[in-house]
């Protein structure tokens, strides 16, 4: 195998890690993120507009790091700085 050869197959382990860590970890975020959510929104009903409004907000800022993580995924894959 030559250089590159290893270098592309070990930045597409790579992707696999990023991929699989990210999706992983968005979903027990958010998982643990809307339980909590909806048992502080059952113990005080009088707040829940307010504790969904910070509870989608948090949601989305949850999203934002495996959405980065794709990106530095696609950038290995088609832009590969590393395989010249």
């Amino acid at each position: 195998m030559t250089e590159r050869a290893i270098i592309i197959t070990a930045c597409m382990f790579a992707v696999a890690i990023i991929c699989f860590g990210a999706a992983i970890g968005a979903a027990w975020g958010n998982g643990n993120l809307t339980g909590k959510g909806l048992e502080s929104m059952a113990r005080q009903p009088e707040e829940s507009g307010k504790l969904f409004t910070n509870m989608l907000v948090s949601v989305g800022l949850v999203e934002s790091m495996p959405i980065l993580c794709y990106v530095i995924a696609v950038v290995l894959v088609f832009a590969n700085p590393f395989a010249k």
